[in-house]
């Protein structure tokens, strides 16, 4: 199963890629295909490739609900542990 998720753009580094915030994990990442493309930004990355933009609040809540996924993940182990 693939997975694209979306990152925060925090610097430009050249014609073709740019550095992301990941969950708190810089990545350099491919941008070729995204125009117009600026810090603030979020896209949406997959393997590593920016896809195209989205807007900030789709990303905020995306976001929000994968770390609402993880922390139930997180709750099951340690409940399957006990």
């Amino acid at each position: 199963m693939c997975l694209a998720i979306p990152v925060r753009i925090e610097e430009i580094l050249g014609d073709e890629t740019a550095m992301a915030d990941i969950g708190g994990v810089r990545k350099e990442i491919n941008v070729a295909l995204i125009a117009d493309l600026a810090v603030g930004d979020f896209v949406i990355m997959h393997v590593g490739y920016a896809l195209n933009k989205i807007d900030p609040d789709e990303a905020e809540r995306t976001l929000a609900l994968f770390a609402e996924l993880d922390a139930l993940s997180q709750q099951d182990i340690i409940e399957a542990a006990q």
